[in-house]
C-alpha cells in the first residue's frame, strides 16, 4: 500500500472508523481481480473518478497509483482524451487541469490531431444511426475517427473503460453491447468481463447489478 493509501486510511479512520475498515476492504476487491492487468485497474479508477466525478483525494490517489504500477503519463493523458466524449468535455477540461496541479508531466503528443476512416463495428454503428440522425451520425464518425486507432491506448483498454462509463451512467443497451463487442474482438475474455463488473462494483453495487445480467 502507498503512502498516500496509509494517508487517506488514516484520514477515513478519523472520520468514522467502521466506515474507514468498509472503505479498505472495498478498496482490494478490484485490485484482487485476476484476469484484469494493473494497468487496466488502474484506468477502471480513473475513469470511476471522472463519472462521478471525483477529481479531489481519489483522482490524486489513482493517479499517483497509476504511476506506481507503471502506467506511462502520456497513457494516462490519452485515457482522458478517449473518454472526453463519453464523459463529457467540459469534466475533462477540470480533470486535465488536476493532472497539472497533481504534477503530472507535460504531454509529449504535439502531433496534429489526425482522423482515419472507421471500419468494422464503429463503422456499423455509424451507419445505423445515419437514417434516424444524420448529423450526430457525422459527429459521432469525426469522435470515433479520432480516438480508437491512437497510440498509448490499446483498443482493449479503450473498451474497457468505455465499458465502465456504460456502467456508471448506466448506458446499457447498444452503447454497453457496442464496447463489449469491442472489447471481446480485441481479446478478452467472458472471465475478464465480469471481473470488470465486480471490480467496478465498489463505485455502486447497483449500477454493476445491472449490467452484469447484460452480459
Amino acid at each position: 500500500m502507498t503512502q498516500q493509501q496509509l494517508a487517506g486510511a488514516d484520514g477515513l479512520a478519523q472520520l468514522d472508523p467502521v466506515f474507514a475498515q468498509m472503505a479498505l476492504s472495498a478498496g482490494h476487491n478490484l485490485w484482487g481481480q485476476p484476469n484484469l492487468t494493473m494497468r487496466e485497474k488502474a484506468f477502471i479508477c480513473l475513469t470511476a473518478d471522472l463519472c462521478h466525478p471525483h477529481l479531489g483525494t481519489p483522482l490524486a490517489m489513482h493517479v499517483q497509483m497509476a504511476l506506481t504500477s507503471g502506467v506511462d503519463p502520456e497513457s494516462i493523458r490519452e485515457l482522458y482524451r478517449h473518454l472526453a466524449p463519453y464523459v463529457g468535455y467540459p469534466i475533462l477540461v477540470t480533470a486535465f487541469q488536476r493532472l497539472t496541479e497533481l504534477g503530472l508531466p507535460e504531454a509529449r503528443d504535439h502531433q496534429p490531431l489526425k482522423v482515419g476512416a472507421l471500419d468494422g463495428t464503429l463503422a456499423g454503428i455509424v451507419q445505423s444511426l445515419k437514417a434516424a440522425a444524420p448529423g450526430l451520425a457525422d459527429f459521432s464518425e469525426q469522435q470515433l475517427a479520432q480516438r480508437w486507432a491512437r497510440p498509448y491506448l490499446s483498443v482493449r483498454e479503450r473498451a474497457l473503460a468505455c465499458l465502465v462509463v456504460d456502467v456508471f451512467y448506466q448506458t446499457l443497451g447498444e452503447s454497453f453491447q457496442l464496447h463489449a463487442q469491442l472489447a471481446r474482438a480485441a481479446g478478452v475474455s467472458e472471465e475478464t468481463l465480469h471481473d470488470l463488473l465486480c471490480g467496478v462494483a465498489e463505485f455502486g453495487l447497483a449500477r454493476a447489478w445491472s449490467a452484469a445480467r447484460l452480459l
